[in-house]
């Protein structure tokens, strides 16, 4: 009687087809790395969207180079009919179901993430208040960057039950909004034409792009809100302080008091 199922299929395994599997593998990993390591220093040689298309290729070129390898190895470990299919693959995605059932979550989430692209390489967001670019996309995870040189592996899984703020969403331009608190009584034409006039004139503004004032009154004064884009968006920071220094400095010579906004309180109904 034919023997068909897993035991079927172990017994057409040979030392030779292990030999080559195993070489196969080897071979994909040592392609996974150089393309790891080598296509993210080439993007840096570019601006623009050519560098963040670029590191968006990595883990698309990384999960392709799976597939195939997947491909190959499978059929020379084992004779490739239908019985040995099903009995393989089906004790297989068994096994992992149970053992794995978080991490092909997240596993299943980054498929996603690489098909819908809520974030690619080079983006900055905001998951459960952890700030930071983007700097790999892996199978399962995410790793940002914060400005204080912290490194947060993101799981993808988070696609599921988070929110997610991207602030450049796969361009070169993020908004920056430096805010400025003034005691009441003055012109308010005035500080919002100063304010302006501060971003256009920062060298690291990209003044092609909308730079634009708006303000709020509050019962201790005004919130001025100055909203600008720079060069690049790893200047972020630097760009604050820089309009925050030029903006209380033209403010001073305006005349126009600053103040410190209080904290409000949370009203409860």
């Amino acid at each position: 009687m034919e023997d068909f199922g897993i035991a079927a299929a172990l017994k057409t395994l040979t030392s030779e087809s292990l030999i080559e599997a195993l070489l196969m593998v080897v071979a994909a990993s040592v392609l996974i790395a150089a393309l790891q390591a080598v296509l993210p220093r080439i993007a840096r040689q570019f601006g623009g969207k050519v560098r963040l298309y670029m590191l968006a290729s990595v883990p698309l070129l990384r999960l392709l180079i799976i597939i195939v390898t997947i491909t190959l190895v499978v059929p020379t470990l084992i004779q490739p009919t239908f019985e040995n299919m099903v009995a393989i693959f089906g004790a297989l995605a068994l096994a992992l179901g149970f053992a794995f059932k978080d991490y092909a979550n997240s596993l299943i989430a980054g498929i996603v993430t690489l098909y819908e692209m809520p974030y690619r390489p080079g983006d900055w967001i905001d998951v459960d208040g952890r700030y930071g670019e983007v700097r790999s996309i892996g199978t399962r995870a995410a790793k940002i960057v914060t400005p204080d040189d912290t490194v947060v592996i993101i799981p993808h899984g988070r696609l599921w039950n988070g929110l997610i703020a991207n602030g450049n969403d796969g361009t070169h331009h993020l908004m920056c909004v430096t805010e400025f608190f003034l005691a009441p009584g003055h012109d308010v034409a005035s500080v919002l034409a100063c304010l302006r006039d501060v971003g256009m004139a920062s060298p690291l503004t990209k003044t092609y792009l909308p730079v634009t004032v708006v303000s709020e009154q509050q019962p201790w004064g005004f919130r001025y809100a100055l909203k600008a884009y720079p060069v690049d968006p790893r200047d972020q920071f630097r760009f604050r302080t820089a309009l925050l220094e030029a903006g209380h400095q033209a403010l001073q010579e305006l005349g126009v008091p600053a103040v410190v906004a209080p904290m409000v309180p949370c009203h409860t109904p």
